[in-house]
């Protein structure tokens, strides 16, 4: 066989480290994106934040002036040697002339704050993490309440094991056979156990330890003063016909437990007051705060977006760091320095990239999405991925990252960059109208409708149809339970 050199040309994309960096820096959160700089930063020598570097410089600069302060400081270091020596005046007071004498220091100092009972420890010290209005748990609060309970050994171990058992709304998950079971103790009854929960069902808040609904409002409605209005009625409701109830079947309530609207009124508001998930009424859920990318602000009747400075630090390179690397010098260290300032480069390129992608990307979505920003959710326009890549000529993929865990604040509130993305639904003008938008309509639609009347989904969907928006019950279905909706029965108020 002859053997032949044959010449070929191909092209093929190949993924640099840098434009890994790149990509993946991108698609990163601004939470996440701290973490990865500060990793950079604690093991790159080259790198350092701009305050940090004008810090340095700035210590640099006194340095050179600390050599002319030396004689200085001798002269001060007598002088005060002397102060020392002499004696104080004891009628000399500066404090009478700063404030009076009757003065109190909750006059100064605005933010003070006696030591509450429990603050102080032993050594004097005021403990501030102990004065705070609320235990930091449920579980915390209702230990608290038994460690001020006198029970036996046996009861308070059967206390401990129901308590672990309540979830943060309060309520007791798991039967008080289970509860009994793991207890090991054949000595315990199941009576025993039912009396110790009585026990904790008396705690603070009302309606603590309940096995559902119906017992959490019997417990709250039996720990009220017994001349408030309805509270029989009330009582007599919950017990017999809780079920009627929960389903807003007023008519067969009013019939089997012989009320008229007024009193089926009363024992409504009566219940509205009671609280359904008593647990939180100790301990609310922290708010998760989070942090903008982007600014956006109307001024002189346009809008302006601009990158949040707080949300990443501005990197740049140590220069005295950099002035020790040397060309022809192939050592270990120069080496290593060498390294060092390319990957510091390569990050701060990156994150350059990463902001500038991240304000196109903004500015654009600000410019299809005027109407909302000037007119609310309503004005809402259909919206994918794919027309800000065409319009900004990139890849859909890029453009998916970098409205992935992105934020924007804007005068309406902060909103997350794929919340001003969403499907369209054809009108019967021929135009489309946006997911979001009818969303909106549809909650404005329910805030506005008669408490004794509420809309139907096909009365709902109806009314879209008037305004030129053609959708199917199912869709207003599925549109009010994504906002969290419930149907018309259940939305229907006597109140």
């Amino acid at each position: 066989m002859k053997q032949t050199l044959q010449l070929r040309l191909g092209q093929h994309l190949t993924m640099t480290p840098q434009l890994q960096q790149a990509i993946r820096l991108l698609q990163l959160s601004t939470l996440d994106l701290k973490t990865e700089i500060q990793d950079a930063l604690d093991s790159n020598l080259m790198l350092e934040t701009e305050e940090e570097g004008h810090l340095r410089e700035q210590v640099d600069g006194k340095e050179g002036s600390a050599d002319g302060a030396t004689n200085n400081r001798e002269e001060a270091e007598r002088q005060d040697n002397r102060t020392e020596d002499r004696e104080v005046d004891p009628e000399r007071s500066s404090l009478s002339e700063d404030m009076g004498v009757d003065s109190d220091w909750g006059d100064v100092y605005e933010s003070y704050l006696p030591p509450v009972s429990g603050a102080m420890r032993s050594d004097g010290d005021t403990d501030f993490l102990a004065q705070k209005s609320r235990a930091d748990t449920l579980y915390d609060h209702l230990m608290w309440q038994l460690n001020l309970t006198s029970l036996s050994d046996t009861d308070r171990a059967i206390a401990t094991a129901i308590i672990d058992s309540i979830n943060e709304d309060g309520y007791l998950i798991g039967s008080l056979e289970d509860i009994h079971a793991g207890l090991g103790d054949k000595e315990v009854g199941l009576d025993e156990v039912e009396t110790v929960l009585h026990r904790i069902q008396a705690f603070d808040p009302s309606g603590v330890a309940a096995r559902g609904p119906r017992e959490c409002l019997l417990l709250q409605l039996r720990q009220l003063p017994e001349d408030t209005p309805a509270l029989e009625q009330a009582i007599a409701v919950c017990t017999t016909h809780f079920n009627l109830l929960a389903t807003q079947d007023y008519v067969q309530l009013k019939r089997r437990q012989k009320l008229n609207d007024t009193d089926l009124q009363n024992i409504i508001r009566l219940l509205r007051s009671l609280h359904p998930r008593p647990g939180t009424l100790v301990v609310e859920a922290e708010p998760q705060y989070v942090i903008p990318d982007v600014f956006v602000s109307k001024r002189n009747g346009g809008w302006y977006v601009e990158l949040n400075p707080d949300a990443t630090p501005r990197l740049r390179v140590n220069p005295d760091y950099a002035k020790l690397i040397r060309r022809a010098d192939q050592s270990k260290d120069n080496a290593c320095l060498k390294n060092h300032l390319q990957e510091a480069r390569w990050l701060i390129k990156s994150l350059t990239s990463r902001n500038e992608t991240m304000l196109r990307v903004a500015s654009k979505i600000v410019e299809l999405q005027h109407g909302f920003f000037e007119y609310g959710e309503e004005a809402m326009k259909p919206l994918v991925l794919r027309d800000v890549a065409e319009a900004l000529e990139m890849h859909e993929s890029t453009v998916s990252r970098v409205t992935t865990q992105k934020y924007m604040y804007t005068p309406r509130g902060t909103f997350e960059f794929k919340y001003f993305f969403s499907s369209h639904v054809s009108t019967a003008g021929g135009g489309e109208c946006s997911a979001t938008a009818i969303r909106a309509l549809i909650k404005k639609l329910v805030a506005a409708e008669k408490p004794n009347r509420p809309l139907s989904d096909n009365k709902l969907a109806q009314i879209l149809a008037d305004q030129g928006i053609e959708v199917a019950r199912r869709t207003v279905a599925k549109y009010r339970e994504s906002m969290g909706v419930p149907p018309s029965n259940e939305r229907k108020r006597l109140l």
